[in-house]
């Protein structure tokens, strides 16, 4: 049997008095930290490495650790690991435990490391995982999305500024502006990752390693881009937490606005879209209630994740440099962001997989009034200026109002009563249809504009 090592805490030699017991429950953090298990393995593995590199350890001593480490991990993974009540956190428990495996030869592990830069190695190293099946939660909402869109192109329907009909554009038109959202937010992701994959193992405490330990090894051997360049910063940075948290609020913000729309959009006022019943609840009173409670849960979801950014931001402001206990708030809001933006994206795409659209709803919303604008257009084209034009559709709109009919309904001698530059054509005009197709510039609804966009964001996908 391995020798047992002095149960007593990491930091215990220079404490004698007990620590209070409702202290050490405030101080602990392994109920939620233990979900880095297996990336503070994966760093202590390496990091036995590189102690062996240095004559630290012995090959043979750095197998026994490895197979040690390797042991406590499989004992997580079978949910048969039993914390003691002095594990403070993922750090200590993997350490007590690896010490009862090993006996004292896991005391060795630490040797010129310190919690200060083994969590922000686990913490960074566990993001990195799980911002790569967020990277693909995101990528297969944007999917769902562009070939939903391309396969609805027909769907006309009314274009809203201040919630009142503006324009007409196709259905397709507006679901890819939430998806051209969505595909910035996969670029931020991106962009972060770089940040995110920085190497603080070997800076210490605070002050660096004193056994010359190879860093650039260790971020190989990990699978970090780069090494902190400066101890101090290493152990005390979570700008990559306030970016993910930054990130996270800028992303669900986008999927609030988006169920806003939908939420909109299904009530039996508009009827353009109805949602699944497996996204959908009823009324504990109200038996013909199909509530949209999928898209107002996630359109709450980006209130959540915002209060976990001010929040954290707020415990950061004010630290002094390096590692304070303060830190420790890092871990249950980004844990709680990343759960909750995983969730949202699965949660939308099956919303918008499954949703009915109705294109006949949709085409009953569109009035003619939609056509003002074309209406002056035309004038334009006939060579007078679109500010004249502008009033002079104004009035046309006026004149159907008072007439109690449709803008269309008005004859060619109503029109040229307003401007003798109407002609013949101008019931032309009265053609939804050809009111988008008219728009045939970059980021324009027609056919061949809603076609470039969907180029656009599959090639967006595919990089």
């Amino acid at each position: 049997m391995a020798e047992q090592p002095t149960k007593q805490k990491l930091w215990g030699g220079r404490f004698t008095g007990k620590t209070d017991p409702l202290m050490h429950a405030f101080n602990q953090s392994l109920k939620y930290d233990q979900r880095m298990h297996a990336a503070d393995i994966r760093g202590s593995i390496a990091y036995a490495k590189s102690l062996t590199k240095v004559g630290i350890l012995t090959p043979v001593e750095e197998r026994k650790i490895t197979e040690g480490l390797t042991a406590v991990g499989k004992e997580w993974e079978s949910g048969q690991f039993e914390p003691a009540p002095d594990d403070e956190d993922i750090h200590t428990a993997n350490e007590r435990r690896l010490s009862e495996l090993i006996g004292s030869l896991g005391g060795k592990l630490h040797t010129g490391r310190s919690r200060n830069d083994q969590v922000a190695t686990d913490m960074r190293l566990w993001l990195l995982d799980e911002v790569t099946e967020i990277e693909a939660g995101l990528r297969a909402l944007i999917r769902v999305m562009v070939e939903r869109a391309d396969k609805e192109k027909d769907y006309l329907m009314p274009g809203y500024t201040h919630l009142q009909r503006g324009q007409p554009i196709r259905w397709s038109h507006l679901l890819l502006s939430h998806a051209f959202s969505f595909a910035s937010d996969l670029e931020r992701l991106q962009q972060l990752i770089p940040r995110i994959s920085v190497l603080p193992l070997g800076s210490g405490a605070l002050a660096g390693n004193p056994f010359a330990v190879d860093r650039e090894f260790l971020a190989r051997e990990l699978g970090f881009q780069s090494v902190a360049e400066n101890s101090l910063w290493g152990v005390g940075d979570r700008d990559f937490v306030i970016e993910f948290l930054l990130w996270a609020s800028l992303t669900t913000t986008h999927m609030s606005r988006m169920a806003e729309d939908f939420i909109i959009y299904s009530t039996a006022e508009f009827g353009f879209i109805s949602l699944s019943d497996a996204y959908s609840t009823g009324s504990s009173i109200m038996p013909q209630k199909k509530n949209p409670d999928s898209l107002e849960l996630l359109r709450g979801k980006s209130g959540r994740v915002f209060g976990n950014a001010a929040g954290f931001l707020m415990s950061y402001k004010g630290l002094p440099s390096t590692y304070n206990k303060d830190l420790q708030e890092d871990k249950e809001p980004l844990f709680d962001a990343v759960d909750t933006v995983s969730a949202c994206f699965r949660i939308a795409e099956g919303v918008i997989g499954t949703l009915e659209v109705h294109p006949d709803r949709m085409r009953q919303a569109l009035t003619m009034d939609v056509l003002a604008t074309d209406l002056a257009d035309y004038l334009v084209r006939k060579g007078i200026p679109f500010r004249e034009t502008h009033h002079i559709s104004g009035r046309a709109v006026a004149l159907a109002e008072s007439r109690k009919c449709q803008l269309n309904e008005l004859s060619l001698q109503d029109f040229k009563s307003l401007s003798e530059k109407f002609g013949d054509d101008v019931h032309g005009v009265f053609d939804f249809e050809a009111s988008v197709e008219r728009r045939q510039s970059i980021g324009g609804p027609s056919r061949v504009m809603i076609d470039r966009q969907v180029r656009v964001l599959r090639a967006a996908l595919d990089k």
